[in-house]
This record gives C-alpha cells, sequence and structure tokens, in this order.
C-alpha cells in the first residue's frame, strides 16, 4: 500500500512539474493525485472509519489555508476593481529609466510583503506595459520584478503561499520572519538590481499613462486601498491578540471590507454597483490556484497519515 501511494504521489508530482510538456493544468493533476492517495489508503485499510476521521481532521488543517487564500485573494481583487493601485503607481513622476527600475523594484518588494507576490508582479507587470516602452529594456525590468516580489514576499508571514502555510501551521512566527530575513531578502533584491541598473540608460520618452479608468472617484480609490491593506497588515495583529487562527483575521478583514464597499456604493445602480462587489471580485479569484493546494496537501496529508513523511 506504501509503495502504491508514493508511486501515484510521485507520478502526480512529476505531471504537476512538467503541466506546460503534457498541456493538463496542475490543478487537475494535483487534485487527482491527492484523492488516489487517499483512495488507495482507505482501500488497503482494514478499519475505514479510522481513515476517514484522519481525512477529516487533515482536511480542517488544510481549509484554514485555503480559506486564508480566497479571503486575501478576494481583498486583493476587491482593490483591483477599484483602481486602488493606481493611488499608488499615479505617483511615479520621474523620466529616468534608472531611477523608475529602482521605484518598482522597491515599491514591488514592499506590496508583495503586504499582498502577495503574484498578485504584486501581475499589478507591475500592468505597469510596466504602460510605462516602458522598449521591449528588451521591459523584459530586464518585469524580470527585475519577479526577483523583487519574491524577495519581498520571503520576509513576511502572508507574501508568499509559503510562508504564509508555514505560518498557519505554527513553524514560524511573524517578528521572527520579519526581524531574520529582511535584511537577506533586501540583499537578493539589491545585488542584481544594482548590476541590472547599469543596462538602463536615459529617459523613457514615451511614458505612457498610468492612471486607471474614470470609473471610481478618487476617494474611493484610496479609501478602498488603505481599508484593503489594513485588513491584511491586521490579520498577524488579530492573532496575536485573539489566538485565532489567520483565516479568521482575514475573514474578519473582508466581511468589514464588504460592508464598507456596500455602503459606497449604495448610491449606485445594480449593474454599476456589482463591478465594485465582493461577489464580482470572488468570481475573478484564482480558484485553480486553490484547488491546486487543495490537491497537492491532501495528497501529502495522505503520506503523513500511513507514516511515510516522517
Amino acid at each position: 500500500m506504501e509503495a502504491a501511494i508514493l508511486i501515484v504521489f510521485i507520478i502526480g508530482y512529476l505531471a504537476i512539474a512538467l503541466e506546460h510538456p503534457i498541456r493538463i493544468n496542475k490543478a487537475a493533476s494535483a487534485l487527482l493525485t491527492g484523492v488516489l492517495c487517499w483512495t488507495i489508503y482507505i482501500l488497503f485499510e482494514s478499519d475505514p472509519e479510522h481513515v476517514n476521521h484522519q481525512l477529516v481532521e487533515h482536511l480542517g488543517e488544510v481549509s484554514e489555508i485555503l480559506f486564508f487564500l480566497m479571503g486575501a485573494m478576494t481583498i486583493v481583487e476587491l482593490i483591483d476593481s477599484h483602481d486602488g493601485f493606481d493611488a499608488i503607481t499615479s505617483r511615479i513622476k520621474t523620466n529616468n529609466k534608472r531611477k523608475l527600475l529602482w521605484i518598482i523594484c522597491i515599491l514591488t518588494f514592499f506590496l508583495s510583503a503586504i499582498l502577495d507576490n503574484l498578485t504584486t508582479s501581475i499589478v507591475m507587470v500592468s505597469l510596466l506595459r504602460k510605462i516602458i516602452s522598449d521591449k528588451q529594456d521591459r523584459m530586464i525590468a518585469l524580470g527585475m520584478v519577479v526577483v523583487s516580489a519574491n524577495a519581498g514576499g520571503a520576509w513576511s508571514p502572508i507574501g508568499d503561499v509559503t510562508t504564509t502555510m508555514l505560518w498557519i501551521g505554527g513553524q514560524i512566527t511573524t517578528s521572527n520572519i520579519i526581524v531574520k530575513l529582511i535584511v537577506p531578502s533586501l540583499v537578493c533584491m539589491i545585488v542584481p538590481l544594482i548590476f541590472v541598473s547599469f543596462r538602463f540608460k536615459g529617459e523613457e520618452k514615451n511614458l505612457g499613462n498610468i492612471t486607471g479608468n474614470a470609473g471610481t472617484t478618487k476617494f474611493e480609490k484610496n479609501f478602498v486601498l488603505i481599508a484593503g491593506v489594513c485588513s491584511l497588515i491586521f490579520v498577524p495583529i488579530f492573532k496575536t491578540i485573539t489566538h485565532l487562527p489567520p483565516y479568521m483575521g482575514i475573514l474578519f478583514g473582508l466581511g468589514n471590507l464588504w460592508i464598507i464597499t456596500e455602503i459606497i456604493h449604495s448610491g449606485k445602480d445594480e449593474a454599476e454597483k456589482g463591478m465594485y462587489s465582493v461577489v464580482n471580485a470572488l468570481r475573478k479569484i484564482d480558484v485553480p490556484s486553490i484547488l491546486f493546494f487543495l490537491g497537492i496537501l491532501i495528497a501529502v496529508s495522505a503520506l503523513q497519515s500511513t507514516g511515510q513523511l516522517k
């Protein structure tokens, strides 16, 4: 039984790693791997009730991570739908290419610690498409955005899915990860940034329009941005004060932001109001990624339950 589960896990993991060559979404491979591992386990186990009990216990731990991710993704999508990030990016005024690169990378570094590295990368990539016209320069800047986002996400408990999972699991604490990793993370960004800076010379003559659409007012953009960021930052504080798991803090923040946006748009018609609602933001979150984590985590829990992970 143990060998069969291990073989299924390895094959599933390979399918995830080879997602692009085999053209099968990693979420599908992960879900199938997780279900097959538990299916083999229960078919060979003499006490099915015990297996079901173990599965429920593991699912409780996994759901903490999934609910946290769903809440965080929804808050970020809500900020984005209100063009909240425009309140930050619109303040970039310099045309100097080297200064632009440093501003973008530093902004990415700190944003990814508050949001998450993937979301921050997407936001900054959208920005770069508007402000850097030369394709070669833009590709180099995109590479530095990815480096900066990953470095920035590493020193925050909510900046990267991996660190979030470790934080929720109790393997790391908020204060320790910030104190011990912020300097190494800065080094990881600054060293390559110094080298790349020498490639950037002159000015960006065709600086694009980096403002968002006119669908939201300046007050709405700023208010939702501040409320959303405060909701994310409040999660570690909520956990410290209440000792409740982080997903409770993120759901608390999402609930507050939901009420705030409903009040802000209460005077608008249903069609316009729907564009800026939490319901619309929930439709836009990255559900395949959530299902991927569900699949891979229940597959790992099967290895843990059969003693192989130890």
